[in-house]
């Protein structure tokens, strides 16, 4: 006799791996340390991964375990290093003057987050029962404020680095709304984006390099500086 999977065990998962991504990421927005936070950040896609992976078992969606193999091999190991190595090499270890300092950036990543549930409201449906096809519906609200702390981060945030993270939280949270609510994207679609994400991270670690060379700084604000 096997047993079948719980959903509501699966939901109740699901929702704690998810409250986890969001905790991490308004960690991110309160901490000006740059290898902090990119080891932060290296530690989402693994939750996310595991996200995708639950879903996908209880659903019997095997191309999810794909997704969540790419998340966490892209995201949780090839970028952070990537982005690691680019902070050695420029020498700069802290963001120094955020335009919102970092308690009140924790503080303002809170209200997002509570307007992110707010928004997400409008779009709840309530689950069929515990069914696994309502699995992870709740987390869309984790989703909308990880995109809302990610575009806030791009803004408050000066080095190039931080930024690249905060574009990188965005993905997170497209692709967390992605696998929760339709169980992901087709799988051409999953690679495209997956390979963006690389490219647009190769390309601003040499960005930076330019950035550093230039200015002796990573603030991208001094880019206006080219402007004649």
């Amino acid at each position: 006799m096997t047993l079948s999977p719980d959903p509501q065990f699966g939901d109740k998962l699901i929702n704690l791996m998810a409250a986890l991504v969001l905790v991490l990421q308004i960690a991110m927005a309160g901490h000006r340390w740059l290898v902090t936070n990119i080891r932060i950040f290296g530690v989402q896609p693994f939750l996310l991964a595991s996200i995708a992976a639950t879903i996908g078992w209880f659903n019997h969606a095997p191309h999810l375990y794909f997704a969540a193999i790419l998340t966490l091999a892209l995201k949780g190991i090839v970028v952070p290093r990537l982005l690691e190595q680019v902070v050695q090499r420029v020498g700069i270890r802290q963001e120094i003057e955020p335009l919102v300092n970092q308690p009140l950036s924790a503080i303002v990543s809170g209200g997002l987050t509570l307007l992110g549930y707010v928004v997400a409201e409008s779009f709840h449906r309530p689950d069929a029962g515990g069914a696994p096809e309502s699995l992870g519906h709740n987390t869309l609200a984790v989703a909308v404020s990880l995109f809302l702390i990610g575009f806030f981060m791009m803004i408050n945030r000066r080095k190039a680095v931080t930024q690249v993270l905060a574009l990188l939280s965005l993905e997170n949270g497209l692709f967390l709304a992605a696998i929760s609510l339709t169980y992901g994207m087709p799988l051409v679609v999953e690679l495209g984006v997956f390979f963006d994400v690389l490219v647009a991270v190769m390309v601003l670690g040499v960005l930076v390099h330019r950035i550093r060379e230039a200015f002796d700084s990573m603030d991208v604000s001094k880019l206006d500086q080219l402007r004649g």
